[in-house]
């Protein structure tokens, strides 16, 4: 089967598509994950349309990914295949009255920079945000009182039949870090944004005032998925964290970040058992002290049985 899927994967991607047993430490932010048994990297929508159908042919599991900004990847890596979508896909438009279109591969840095340049406000608070606009679109990715919902129109979609549906911002769910998006098989492929003009210095002054903020209280030097966990309603998981007393807490080269008690980290060579460890004893002190159940922010993927 493995020789048949992969002789039928170079029918569709050139051998430079096409990486086998990928270390998936290589494309995450935390720099931690076992190997892929496949990583494609396609150039176009049809590419994805046939790889999607060729995985489903042969009954193979698959998963999407941009920067890799919010993901933890098992020790044993995932016994599937790896779509990512990169530079082939971060094409920006900007249009007319403040409208950008704009590739689910484009960082949203890069993406919060261009605005700035055409001196269109309010994305300034994605300048920071590690991750791509696809995977902000699909858990409504937000910082600083700024979330996507405040700017995005609609969602140009792929379904697993190979369609381009077009959701909305009402279709698409949006609410606290999470989107429908998170419980339907589809890809995002390109959004719509609408900012207002503005002033370009003004702009600029704004995204070096947030990004100086976020140097100065989050462990921008170490190797995280950003926030941990999501914000629970009426608390903030760092205060809690830290008033637990948990502020350093470590296990192998995992621990939870001095500077900012919301951040786990990898001090250098945390396995993918290590951090999840930390979460789960973080999570479990948290709510033995303070009631309070911590949800996970950080995506997980892979089986974690077999890391035990």
């Amino acid at each position: 089967m493995e020789e048949l899927f992969y002789n039928k994967l170079k029918e569709i991607l050139s051998e430079d598509q096409i990486k086998l047993d990928e270390p998936m430490e290589l494309h995450t932010s935390l720099h931690i994950g076992g190997k892929a048994d496949y990583f494609v990297m396609p150039g176009s929508i049809d590419e994805i349309r046939e790889i999607i159908k060729l995985c489903r042919q042969y009954k193979l599991p698959y998963y999407v990914i941009g920067n890799g900004s919010n993901l933890l990847v098992a020790d044993g890596g995932f016994r599937g295949l790896i779509i990512k979508l990169g530079e082939s896909f971060s094409a920006v438009k900007v249009k007319e009255n403040g409208l950008i279109t704009a590739q689910a591969g484009v960082l949203l840095s890069k993406l919060a920079s261009i605005a700035a340049e055409h001196g269109l406000t309010g994305l300034e608070f994605a300048s920071g945000i590690p991750g791509s606009l696809g995977g902000a679109v699909t858990m409504n990715a937000g910082a600083y009182d700024g979330e996507m919902k405040q700017c995005l129109l609609r969602a140009r979609l792929l379904d697993e039949e190979g369609n381009i549906l077009e959701y909305d911002t009402e279709q698409l769910q949006l609410g606290y870090r999470k989107s429908i998006l998170q419980t339907l098989p589809y890809i995002v492929l390109e959004a719509d944004i609408q900012l207002a003009p503005g002033d370009k210095e003004q702009i600029r002054q704004k995204m070096n005032t947030l990004n100086r903020l976020r140097r100065e209280k989050q462990p921008l030097d170490k190797f995280s998925a950003g926030s941990t966990f999501k914000r629970p309603e009426g608390y903030y998981a760092g205060k809690l964290i830290a008033d637990a007393g948990l502020k350093g807490y470590q296990v192998g080269d995992a621990a939870v970040s001095e500077k900012h008690c919301g951040f786990i980290i990898n001090k250098e060579h945390a396995t993918a058992r290590d951090f999840l460890t930390v979460m789960e004893d973080v999570a479990r002190i948290v709510y033995e002290k303070f009631g309070v159940r911590l949800e996970p922010e950080v995506k997980m993927l892979g089986d974690f049985s077999r890391d035990e």
